[in-house]
């Protein structure tokens, strides 16, 4: 018998196919990424911050926001993503797929929120369900990770190299931000700042990072230098850089949702520093969590 035959032999009738195996796993990630797209938008589809950005943010600033969040989501699809992916090319289609999602989710959630409604414009709507659909799109790449993962995803992850450390605290850091960087209370926190507090809250998000970055060396993810690499090294080359991208994402986020128009230099970099503080957070917390 040949080993074609002896396959078709082995398949019990009944049983699925190769096909409607993949089907199925994908309806399950499906499925999984609407559970993870309104787990992880929930609190900023309750924001109402976030219902008037909708409203108000520039159309351009709208799109630079979306098209932020692609090659994010094609990263993310491939070291966590909610289906395995055998090529570039499927990351790409999952990001999109992804965006979908979020897109849905949003839709229907603001709608039952009575946020959304057919007394308002279509780029009222639009604009509100665009933007909320963009952490909503993270959640639904980010279910894997959560709700149960594929060996093939842990690997790569665990064999991530410098960059691909860089990317997934980039990832991190907007999802935090973005989620912060729309409500009143950081611009009042930044206009309550002094110079000390600006030093002080640097100094506290660096220290966080890095403990972040040391449990990650504990756990064994990454491609993190162990143990007796020394405290400056991991600091310098990990910590220091990280929050570098925490804060250039916290100064986009601020200028995509409008919050940097008429503010002076310095209130400028108060404002950057607090919501470069969640973006920190996020950053380390990515290391460690993805």
């Amino acid at each position: 018998m040949s080993g074609r035959s002896a396959q078709l032999h082995d398949i019990e009738p009944g049983s699925p196919g190769p096909a409607r195996e993949k089907n199925r796993q994908f309806a399950i990630g499906l499925a999984r990424a609407f559970s993870g797209a309104l787990l992880f938008a929930f609190p900023m589809l309750m924001t109402m911050e976030m219902w008037w950005l909708g409203f108000y943010v520039h159309p351009l600033r709208l799109v630079v926001f979306i098209l932020l969040n692609v090659p994010l989501l094609v990263g993310l699809s491939y070291y966590a993503g909610f289906e395995e992916t055998g090529s570039r090319l499927e990351d790409v289609l999952d990001a999109f797929i992804a965006y979908a999602v979020g897109f849905v989710v949003a839709a229907l959630t603001l709608w039952l929120l009575a946020i959304v409604g057919p007394d308002m414009s279509a780029n009222e709507i639009i604009g509100k369900i665009a933007i909320q659909a963009v952490p909503a799109s993270m959640g639904a790449m980010l279910t894997r990770s959560q709700f149960g993962e594929e060996q093939r995803k842990e690997e790569r992850r665990s064999s991530a190299n410098y960059q691909a450390g860089l990317f997934l605290m980039a990832v991190g850091a907007l999802y935090l931000s973005a989620s912060l960087a729309s409500t009143e209370e950081m611009v009042l926190i930044a206009f309550k700042m002094t110079a000390g507090h600006v030093i002080g809250l640097v100094l506290f998000s660096l220290g966080l990072m890095q403990g972040f970055l040391y449990a990650v060396v504990g756990r064994g993810k990454t491609d993190l230098p162990s143990d007796d690499i020394p405290f400056w090294h991991v600091f310098f080359r990990y910590t220091v850089v990280g929050y570098a991208i925490a804060l250039l994402i916290s100064y986009l986020i601020l200028w995509i949702f409008g919050r940097t128009a008429g503010l002076a230099p310095e209130e400028l970099v108060q404002a950057v520093v607090v919501v470069g503080f969640p973006a920190a957070l996020g950053a380390g917390a990515a290391r460690l969590i993805l």
